[in-house]
């Protein structure tokens, strides 16, 4: 008397297994999404941040292609202006560098703001290395690379003809 196996008997197993696959497939799907909304909120921030920065630029030309001696000697509070408009500029790129790694556009846009600033990081990095210890390894290279590329080194920290 054997009793014959029901065909939901049968592929029992074989739908559960379906169902855990069809589970799991969906838990990856959204770590996918998870992962692409970290990415374009990261890339979003990184927009703004620069747009910031352009306008800032925009605001104060002064600054943004700037005679630094002659911001040096204006005194104190135009120096500070300058030196949070750098870190403005330096916070941007990086941002952009870590949001944009594989498009070396804003590599080459932050590369050609920079070029200005250089007589200044160089001093700053001279009279206080911690400055450029408050970013990233990858932007303190960055700016370390500059400075060499374009020969700007203490003590006189003068921009050459490059």
């Amino acid at each position: 008397m054997t009793q014959q196996a029901a065909w939901w008997q049968k592929y029992g197993r074989l739908a559960q297994m379906a169902q855990a696959t069809v589970a799991l497939l969906g838990f990856v799907a959204i770590l996918l999404q998870i992962n692409e909304i970290r990415t374009s909120n990261r890339a979003s921030s990184a927009r703004s941040a620069f747009l910031g920065y352009t306008d800032l630029a925009f605001q104060n030309p002064k600054f943004a292609q700037p005679d630094y001696e002659a911001i040096k000697a204006a005194g104190r509070e135009e120096r500070s202006q300058y030196e949070s408009f750098v870190s403005y500029f330096l916070y941007a790129c990086e941002e952009t560098f870590a949001a944009f790694a594989e498009k070396r556009e804003w590599q080459a846009s932050c590369d050609y703001d920079l070029k200005p600033h250089l007589p200044f990081l160089c001093e700053k990095n001279q009279a206080q290395p911690a400055y450029l210890a408050t970013y990233g390894a990858d932007t303190q290279q960055w700016v370390k690379t500059s400075l060499k590329t374009a020969s700007v080194a203490p003590p006189d920290c003068k921009l050459g003809k490059t």
